[in-house]
C-alpha cells in the first residue's frame, strides 16, 4: 500500500470506528452504477466541513487494491448490495489532496506532486518513473500491464485554480494534467471512475474543456448525492437521542440547509456538539470570516440590505446563473450571494430561487464578521440583544421599548417601516440571540388567532418564560395586549404559566414605540 497510490483503509477506519460515525456508504452504490460508464466522472462541490474528505477516504477504502476492507464495510449499508464484492478492493486507486500538495510549494506544486506520486508508484509496482513523464502515461502503462482499471480521486481539486489565479501558466498546466487523466483517449481505457471534490463548482475557463465531462453536484443542486453530504434530520435525531441532546435546540443551531429539497444539517457542527455535549458556534472555528466581510463591504446591488433582511428572517431572490465559480470575480450582489451559498454561509431554496440564513450558528457568524467590518451599528445592536431578553423577563417595558427604538433606528434605512411586517423584522433583529433559548414562531397558530411572534422556551433553556409579542402599527400597546386575551391564544400554549404578553405599538407620527408587558396563565 502507498500514500497516494493504492492507499490503505486507515484513514476511513478511524472515522468508521468512531462511535459518532454516521453510515454514508450508500454513496458507493451510486458510484458503482457509474463505474466504467460514459458518466463515470463526478464532481462534488460542497462547503467546508460537509464531509467531502471523509467520503473520499471511504472511496479509497472500498476500491483500493492496497487493502482488504471486507470486514470494515461488513456492518454498513454497502455490504447489502449485490455489487458489494464485485467492486470491493478491485481497482488501482490514485488519491491526491491538492490543498496539502500546494502547502509550501507555490512555484513547483505540480512537480512536487509528481515526485511524491511517482515514488509511491515505483515502490508499489517496480515500474521506473521519470519526472518528465506525464502521470497519464504511467497510469496507462500500469493499466496495460495489469489490466486493472483506475479510480482517481482528487480532493480539493479547485485549490490550484482558486489560489494560483495570479499564475496563469501554472493553472493552464494543471488543467492540462486533469485533461490527460480524465478526458484523453487513453483515459477512456484506464479510467473506471473519476471523482473530484472542491469548495466551488467547476470554473468555466475560456478555451479549457478538461472538466466539461464531469457531472456536478453542488450546494445548490446535489440531486441523489444530497443525503451523503451533511446529516439528514433522521440521522441528527438519532444522534440527539443517543447523546441525550435536545433535538429542537440542535435543530435551531445547525439545521436549515435545503439541498435539492432535502433538509440537511451541518455535520461537523452536529458532531462537535455531540462530542462536547454543548451547543456552540463551531462554524467560526472552521470558516473564513474574511469572505463575508469582503462581500458585505463591497455592498454590490444593496447586498447589505439583503443580508439584514435575511438576518431578520426574510428570504431574498438570487440569480445563481451569473456566478463564474470564482471568488476573485465577484461583480454583483447575485454573485456574492451565490458564492455565500456555495461556501455554506447561506441556504438556498431551489423552488423559488431564494437565499436565506440557514440557522442560528451561521447568523452568529455573520454578526461576528460585521464586528470587523463597517457595520458597527449592526454589531452594537447585537451586543444588546441579551439585554432586551432580560429586560423583557423583568417586565421592564420602558427599557424594552428603548431597545426596539434603537433597533428601528439601526435598520430604518433598510426596512421600510410602514406596516406590521416591517415592525416584525425589527423585533426579530432586536431579539436576535433568542434562538439560543427559544423556538421562535411568526404568526404561531394558537387558539382563535395568530400571535405575531411567539417565543417558546426549549427544555434546556433554563427557567426562561414563554413570551408572546403582539405587534401594532399606529394603534396602541393596550390594543395588542387586549387582542391576545380576546383571541385566547390557548392552542399551542395550553397549560403554560407566567406567559409574558408583550404588546408593542409604533406611532408613525412621533416615531416612538410603546410597550406593555403582562404576565398571564393559559388554562
Amino acid at each position: 500500500m502507498g500514500t497516494y497510490f493504492n492507499p490503505s483503509n486507515t484513514g476511513f477506519r478511524k472515522s468508521a470506528e468512531d462511535e459518532l460515525y454516521v453510515d454514508k456508504s450508500g454513496l458507493l452504490n451510486l458510484l458503482n452504477r457509474k463505474i466504467s460508464t460514459e458518466k463515470n466522472c463526478i464532481s462534488v462541490s460542497h462547503a467546508r466541513r460537509f464531509g467531502k474528505s471523509q467520503a473520499a477516504r471511504m472511496i479509497d477504502a472500498y476500491y483500493s487494491k492496497g487493502c482488504d476492507s471486507r470486514e470494515l464495510f461488513s456492518k454498513f449499508e454497502i455490504s447489502k448490495s449485490s455489487d458489494f464484492s464485485k467492486h470491493l478492493n478491485k481497482y488501482n486507486v490514485i488519491h491526491l489532496d491538492m490543498a496539502s500538495m500546494a502547502d509550501g510549494h507555490r512555484h513547483d506544486v505540480l512537480s512536487s506532486m509528481k515526485r511524491k506520486l511517482y515514488a509511491d508508484i515505483t515502490g508499489e509496482t517496480g515500474i521506473k518513473t521519470d519526472i518528465c513523464q506525464d502521470v497519464s502515461e504511467i497510469v496507462d502503462e500500469i493499466y496495460r500491464k495489469t489490466q486493472t482499471a483506475f479510480v482517481i480521486i482528487i480532493d480539493e481539486w479547485d485549490c490550484i485554480v482558486r489560489n494560483f489565479s495570479d499564475m496563469p501558466e501554472l493553472v493552464h498546466d494543471y488543467i492540462q494534467f486533469l485533461h490527460l487523466l480524465f478526458k484523453s483517449e487513453e483515459s477512456r481505457e484506464f479510467l473506471a471512475l473519476g471523482y473530484i471534490t472542491g469548495i466551488l463548482p467547476i470554473k468555466k475557463i475560456e478555451d479549457e474543456s478538461a472538466l466539461n465531462n464531469f457531472k456536478e453536484y453542488t450546494m445548490i443542486k446535489s440531486r441523489e448525492f444530497t443525503p451523503y453530504f451533511g446529516f439528514t434530520e433522521e440521522e441528527t435525531k438519532a444522534l440527539c437521542e443517543k447523546y441525550s441532546m435536545n433535538f429542537d435546540s440542535v435543530k435551531s443551531w445547525y439545521d436549515g440547509y435545503s439541498i435539492s429539497g432535502m433538509e440537511m444539517y451541518n455535520p461537523d457542527s452536529v458532531y462537535q456538539a455531540m462530542t462536547d455535549h454543548s451547543l456552540e458556534s463551531y462554524w467560526k472555528d472552521t470558516s473564513a470570516f474574511g469572505t463575508i466581510n469582503r462581500f458585505v463591504t463591497m455592498n454590490f446591488d444593496g447586498l447589505k440590505e439583503d443580508v439584514v433582511r435575511m438576518l431578520a428572517g426574510e428570504k431574498v431572490y438570487v440569480d445563481t446563473e451569473t456566478f463564474q465559480n470564482d471568488l476573485s470575480e465577484i461583480s454583483s450582489g447575485d454573485d456574492a450571494l451565490t458564492a455565500l451559498i456555495h461556501l455554506g454561509y447561506l441556504g438556498y431554496n431551489c423552488d423559488d430561487s431564494t437565499a436565506y440564513i440557514p440557522n442560528y450558528e451561521v447568523a452568529k457568524a455573520f454578526h461576528s464578521a460585521m464586528k470587523k467590518s463597517s457595520w458597527s451599528d449592526v454589531s452594537k445592536l447585537y451586543q444588546a440583544c441579551n439585554d432586551i431578553i432580560n429586560a423583557t423577563i423583568r417586565c421592564d417595558a420602558d427599557k424594552v421599548a428603548g431597545y426596539i427604538e434603537i433597533a428601528h433606528e439601526t435598520y430604518s434605512s433598510v426596512l421600510k417601516y410602514n406596516d406590521e411586517n416591517a415592525l416584525s423584522c425589527v423585533i426579530t433583529m432586536a431579539y436576535f440571540t433568542a434562538p439560543a433559548y427559544y423556538n421562535i414562531f411568526r404568526e404561531l397558530p394558537a387558539g382563535k388567532g395568530f400571535a405575531d411572534i411567539s417565543f417558546l422556551p426549549r427544555i434546556d433553556s433554563g427557567d426562561k418564560p414563554p413570551m408572546i409579542i403582539e405587534l401594532k402599527y399606529d394603534k396602541n400597546a393596550d390594543t395588542a395586549i387586549r387582542q391576545i386575551k380576546e383571541r385566547r391564544y390557548s392552542g399551542n400554549l395550553r397549560g403554560y404559566r407566567n406567559v409574558l404578553l408583550v404588546g408593542v405599538n409604533y406611532n408613525p407620527d412621533n416615531k416612538k414605540h410603546e410597550c406593555i408587558i403582562e404576565k398571564f396563565d393559559f388554562p
